[in-house]
């Protein structure tokens, strides 16, 4: 997501170094190829024409400091702009009522129901919220039937009536959740492949009954410029407090991401980035505008590591690193803790100047990591512990034992050593990092 215009935009940027101040005539061409960029990704053209001529208006005359060159402030006043159209502030979930509720509206196909999924995942595992998913799509097939698996994979309870009239539905539904200690309550509402007036009135009628703290449109990122007529269509009956954009992941061009809280004034409060159950993060605007320039962004990184390694592991990890004592038992706990963050790559296409660095492009087959696994587990604790004392006869043991040859062993036991040193003087500071 993103990539495309991202580029444009650096490329832009880069016409501006070595200039001796910011003129009118020197960021014609930057502000002329940023435009296509975001035109071309799909933004809104008006959104596209007020964020050129914002950057343009404080761009011509600005003082250039002694500590910032001209290209660094142009960057700074279109990072600036990108994080105001994206909304500006983060906007957190509603939680201070208990049980609080929330309804996922939207169209058919957004992804609504797995939606529905992830957000009690995360409220669950980031919240320490009890979530009761409520089943309020009768109409779809199979919709009660996907709702189901997906909280009984996520052990997560999953309230249903069949095909009972969905306000019958969530009046038991909130009866249940009262019972069985409930803190938050997420009602999964029928879609169609377009708005249409027995939509709303269903959706309407839930909302009278039950009055959500949260009404959240689901959105397919996909859909382009349209989504903004979507958007007004369920806010203008339902008034919705904030969007989740799904399939972020997918080769979407990201426009609508920068028009949606400008033209609506919606925030968005999610995004979808992988087709997982754990594929949902909050939306930083700041950190999403990071992302687009190619700056990184290491707080998601933080975050994502959070929810799989304990602070007394990261710092006993640490102590590891800077002692020189890091063996491999421990490389295969770190492994198997990377394998839950999900695919690595995704998290290396986080980190600054990933795509200068080519890193974007990098494809890490899982497969790899699973053949180092077997090679390490086809050692014993001592030679894990101890990996100096694998000579010739051992490494033909782990060999056979892996399915792997002599000769990755080798390249796994060369590649661990030098990761060591590494380690060792960036924990020592004798270091330093490229970003």
């Amino acid at each position: 997501m993103f990539e495309y215009m991202g580029d444009r935009l650096s490329n832009a940027i880069k016409n501006i170094r070595g200039m001796g101040r910011i003129t009118e005539e020197n960021i014609t061409d930057a502000l002329r190829e940023i435009r296509m960029a975001l035109l071309e990704a799909d933004v809104n053209y008006v959104v596209a024409k007020e964020f050129i001529s914002h950057i343009k208006e404080q761009a011509i005359g600005a003082e250039v400091g002694k500590s910032l060159k001209p290209d660094e402030l142009f960057i700074k006043l279109v990072k600036d702009e990108l994080v105001s159209l994206l909304g500006g502030d983060y906007v957190p979930l509603e939680m201070s009522k208990n049980p609080t509720i929330l309804m996922l509206v939207g169209l058919q196909g957004s992804g609504k129901t797995t939606t529905a999924g992830k957000l009690a995942n995360f409220l669950r595992k980031k919240h320490a919220k009890n979530p009761l998913l409520v089943a309020c799509d009768i109409y779809r097939p199979a919709a009660i039937e996907q709702l189901e698996t997906i909280g009984k994979s996520l052990d997560i309870d999953v309230f249903t009536e069949g095909k009972e009239n969905p306000v019958k539905i969530v009046e038991d539904a909130l009866v249940y959740a009262k019972e069985n200690k409930k803190d938050y309550i997420l009602i999964d509402t029928a879609g169609r492949l377009q708005i249409d007036e027995k939509l709303m009135q269903e959706l309407k009628d839930i909302t009278e009954f039950a009055h959500p703290e949260e009404t959240i449109l689901v959105l397919d990122a996909m859909m382009g410029q349209d989504a903004i007529n979507v958007i007004n269509g369920f806010n203008d009956s339902l008034k919705l407090t904030g969007t989740i954009l799904t399939k972020l992941d997918g080769n979407t061009k990201g426009g609508v991401a920068l028009s949606v809280r400008h033209l609506t004034n919606i925030p968005i409060k999610f995004v979808g980035d992988s087709e997982k159950l754990d594929g949902l993060s909050e939306f930083y605007p700041e950190r999403m505008a990071n992302r687009i320039l190619d700056m990184g962004d290491i707080l998601s990184i933080a975050d994502k590591v959070e929810n799989v390694i304990s602070e007394e592991e990261a710092l006993d990890t640490a102590r590891k690193m800077k002692k020189g004592t890091f063996d491999l038992e421990d490389f295969l706990t770190t492994l198997k803790q990377i394998k839950k963050l999900g695919p690595l790559e995704n998290i290396l296409k986080m980190l600054p100047q990933a795509r200068k660095m080519g890193i974007n492009n990098i494809s890490i087959d899982p497969k790899d990591m699973a053949h180092i696994e077997a090679i390490i587990l086809s050692m014993t604790p001592y030679e894990r512990h101890n990996p100096d004392c694998l000579k010739a006869t051992r490494k033909q043991r782990i060999a056979k034992g892996s399915g792997r040859s002599v000769e990755e062993v080798n390249r796994l036991l060369k590649q661990f050593e030098e990761m060591k040193k590494m380690m060792k003087m960036v924990s020592s500071g004798n270091m330093k990092m490229p970003f």
